[in-house]
């Protein structure tokens, strides 16, 4: 069963509290699926909607396949994600509630196989990202004196 992480958002983690994640298919053409092996995938903007009883990445930015043909795919179209019943239907209710929302944490590829996971989050408070900043601030700093010392 071999990992190999693709693309990670970032912002996610310092715009949100996530929750719980889920594993998630894409459901990708042939030109996108050789972008995403070759490493040309960027979650900065993208969220999953959910849409009837179905999930879908909006936003997620696929770079076209340079050997593709000039009728190779959108890079920021949106992608049907590939979950179980229960789960869209859980994930979906979840964000009915006040505050939640579904984010993508990071892309990779497992078993040759591209997988996106999928985290429920609430959105943080400027005061909260203020105090992210900070706690990093110091931890760089204690680094500093510690390197300093060694």
């Amino acid at each position: 069963m071999a990992l190999k992480i693709i693309a990670t958002n970032r912002k996610a983690h310092f715009n949100y509290h996530l929750e719980e994640g889920v594993e998630a298919g894409i459901a990708l053409t042939g030109t996108e699926i050789k972008s995403v092996r070759a490493g040309r995938v960027s979650l900065g903007d993208s969220y999953v909607k959910p849409e009837g009883r179905e999930l879908w990445l909006m936003n997620a930015h696929i770079a076209r396949y340079d050997a593709g043909s000039r009728s190779s795919h959108e890079p920021t179209r949106s992608r049907k994600l590939l979950l179980h019943r229960k789960q869209i239907d859980l994930l979906s209710s979840s964000v009915q509630e006040k505050g939640f929302t579904l984010v993508p944490v990071k892309v990779y590829l497992k078993d040759d196989l591209a997988k996106v996971e999928v985290a429920l989050g609430r959105g943080k408070k400027q005061y909260d990202k203020r105090e992210a900043i900070a706690r990093r601030e110091a931890n760089r700093e204690i680094g500093r004196a510690i390197r300093r010392k060694a």
